[in-house]
């Protein structure tokens, strides 16, 4: 199984940034198509950004587009997201995740059940 494991959440006050980080020690990933996704407080977990093998593309939804940046290196064998601009409904436990197969369009990446491992995630929030 793979794992991975999320980092650098925290708490922060509205416009500010902050950057996770998603690392599979001892493995990885870099073949591999990943996503971000994020579940706020009694809601159901949304699909955040998605970054292909390589890094050429993205892909992001509505709400984070032009604030948040995801990128990878596959050298650390880490994916990144960058978020800027934070608002008070970004708060939300943030999760990375892998697909046991390749992805070959941009809607793949968007739903949940398309991925097969995922991190325990890391909390932010966003405070007004």
């Amino acid at each position: 199984q793979v794992q991975l494991v999320e980092s650098g959440g925290g708490l922060v006050q509205a416009g500010g940034s902050l950057r996770l980080s998603c690392a599979a020690p001892g493995r990885t990933f870099s073949s591999s198509n990943m996503g971000w996704f994020r579940q706020p407080p009694g809601k159901e977990r949304e699909f955040v950004a998605g970054i292909t093998w390589s890094g050429g593309y993205t892909y992001y939804s509505d709400s984070v587009k032009g604030r948040f940046t995801i990128s990878r290196d596959n050298v650390k064998n880490t994916v990144y997201l960058q978020m800027n601009s934070l608002k008070p409904e970004d708060t939300a436990v943030y999760y990375c995740a892998a697909p046991a197969r390749a992805f070959f369009s941009g809607s793949d990446y968007t739903h949940t059940t398309n991925y097969d491992y995922w991190g325990q995630g890391t909390q932010v929030t966003v405070s007004s």
